[in-house]
């Protein structure tokens, strides 16, 4: 057996965005943007008046139970209400023990026993053990189980470990109360990294038999904050967790998460107090909040792709050359120059640079219409679309797409002048997703990824792989070649052959075109100066649990 302290497969995200995302500095908006103190000012912490983090986002969650749903916007509430078995140290993607406290894998990499952390409560009051675990992840893996209600799928489970008829998980058992044993169908290298995403946080059995249905609405799990209250399209409110596990957290005692979709809305909440943190701050307003001293700057760690993707449900873009003619009709560089202040980069592949295998020898689909002109001609559209194209773009502000609607006419500007001609559309957020994961009533969509947990897998297999389907893959898109250079690359277990795999992958992508990857972005955020201990991840989702004000 491997013990965990050698084999902790701990898959970071290069050494210069891990040392960004965990530097030290005491000045609260210090390179790497963190929000950070010394230990003499962490002692005031209890001394503060301020007790309530109030936060700015620009839009409402669309569930709030982590196994149902993909977007970040859950994810962020999910965050705070649950624990998983693992996590990632704060601003990296390295695991650490979170609800198991230790682990040991066996020498072929196919049975992993957790010994987990004793005296844990759910927030209903009922116990976390080993049966608990069992509980949630046969409910994830069961297409049959009573307890997914209708119009629910386990998306990230068969993203992460492969629909049902290929899982990667074959059994999960409790050797004990404390004791949870893992057998694997085969070896998954980042298996470690998948279970301490926040889609897998352990949430409470009773609660899930008991609300039933319901449970999306009234999340229950063993994390710092208690849920007490969702607003739809206004708040959420979360309240200490009394009797949490992990000593002294949470400093807050109460989370306000507040939906305001437009950015200078958000910005103007945050200027007058009535907000103390703000995510996704527009680049227009970068300027004004570095001559605030009263505000403090905090930059997220690069990790994110901003995309188009092209339906292959749908006629023309079945048709290579289509997606390949639109690819060389958008004007990135002009894209990032207008709405993104210098803070973004054109993206190439679909998954960012600063991640290993990353392939740099693919080029860019460069800006040309004379070229994009001559492959619609040769797809049989010399004069351009005949019909009209469904552009769905983003109705709010994301990492990775300050603002979708303003790209999105860009876009619409720059595939007129090849003759194909497009109305946007942008729906509520969550009808937003519904509609993309149908495929029935969009032609092209926008949307973006921010990584899960530091591996390649979570990026082209979640995204692009014929297993995600329905699900992440809101392409429809399929290539069995692809299919077969992604699985082999999940269970083989060197990482620079898994780079070499992940590099063959970009390649075929870049023929294929199912996308027009747009931009990768160091997203913004914005705090009062006082905020103390927020640690930004490349993920996307903070922990609030060490947060306070100075």
């Amino acid at each position: 057996m491997k013990k965990w302290g050698s084999l902790a497969l701990t898959l970071t995200l290069g050494a210069g965005l891990v040392l960004s995302g965990c530097g030290g500095g005491n000045n609260a908006s210090s390179n790497n943007g963190a929000a950070t103190s010394s230990p003499a000012s962490t002692a005031t912490a209890g001394a503060s008046t301020q007790d309530t983090l109030v936060v700015g986002r620009g839009g409402d969650s669309a569930s709030l139970d982590p196994a149902i749903i993909t977007d970040g916007e859950s994810l962020k509430i999910d965050h705070q209400v649950f624990d998983s078995l693992l996590e990632y140290k704060p601003g990296t993607s390295e695991v650490q023990p979170s609800l198991a406290d230790s682990w040991e894998v066996s020498t072929d990499s196919l049975t992993y026993t957790f010994k987990l952390h004793p005296g844990v409560k759910f927030h209903d009051g009922t116990d976390f053990n080993a049966e608990a675990v069992v509980f949630n992840f046969q409910r994830w893996s069961d297409p049959k189980s009573e307890y997914k209600f209708e119009g629910d799928s386990f998306d990230y489970y068969d993203s992460m470990f492969g629909p049902d008829g290929s899982r990667v998980i074959k059994d999960v058992k409790a050797v004990d109360d404390l004791t949870v044993q893992f057998t694997l169908n085969q070896p998954q290298a980042p298996f470690l990294q998948n279970l301490a995403m926040t889609s897998f946080g352990i949430a409470s059995p009773t609660a899930i038999k008991e609300k039933k249905e319901n449970f999306k609405n009234e999340p229950v799990g063993t994390g710092p904050f208690v849920f007490k209250e969702w607003k739809h399209n206004d708040s959420i409110t979360l309240e200490k967790n009394a009797s949490y596990w992990k000593e002294g957290l949470p400093k807050l005692n109460k989370v306000i998460v507040r939906s305001i979709p437009d950015n200078s809305a958000r910005f103007n909440a945050l200027q007058n107090g009535e907000i103390d943190l703000m995510e996704d701050l527009s680049p227009d307003d970068l300027s004004t909040l570095e001559g605030n001293s009263e505000l403090q700057k905090i930059e997220r760690p690069p990790f994110n792709v901003a995309y188009l993707g092209f339906n292959f449900k749908k006629k023309p873009f079945d048709n290579v050359k289509v997606r390949q003619a639109l690819n060389y009709a958008v004007n990135k560089q002009a894209i990032i120059d207008a709405f993104f202040a210098g803070q973004a980069q054109p993206a190439v592949n679909p998954m960012p640079p600063s991640l290993w295998g990353y392939n740099d020898q693919v080029k860019d689909y460069e800006y040309d219409l004379d070229k994009a002109k001559q492959l619609l001609a040769e797809a049989g559209y010399p004069n351009g679309l005949p019909d009209t194209v469904t552009l769905y773009a983003m109705p709010v502000s994301r990492p990775y797409m300050p603002d979708g609607k303003k790209v999105a006419e860009a876009i619409q500007a720059d595939w007129e002048k090849i003759g194909v001609k497009t109305v946007i559309e942008s729906p509520e957020w969550a009808t937003y997703l519904d509609d993309t994961k149908a495929g029935e009533k969009d032609d092209i969509y926008m949307l973006g990824w921010t990584g899960d947990n530091g591996d390649p897998d979570n990026f082209i297999y979640t995204l692009l792989d014929k297993d995600s389907i329905p699900g992440n893959n809101r392409n429809f898109y399929v290539n069995e070649d692809l299919h077969k250079i992604l699985v082999a690359a999940q269970k083989e277990t060197d990482q620079n052959k898994r780079a070499d795999l992940y590099k063959q992958a970009q390649v075929i992508i870049k023929e294929d075109a199912p996308w027009i990857p747009l931009v990768h972005t160091t997203p913004l955020l914005a705090a009062k100066a006082n905020l103390k201990g927020f640690v930004p991840s490349p993920t996307g989702t903070e922990y609030y649990s060490e947060v306070y004000f100075e």
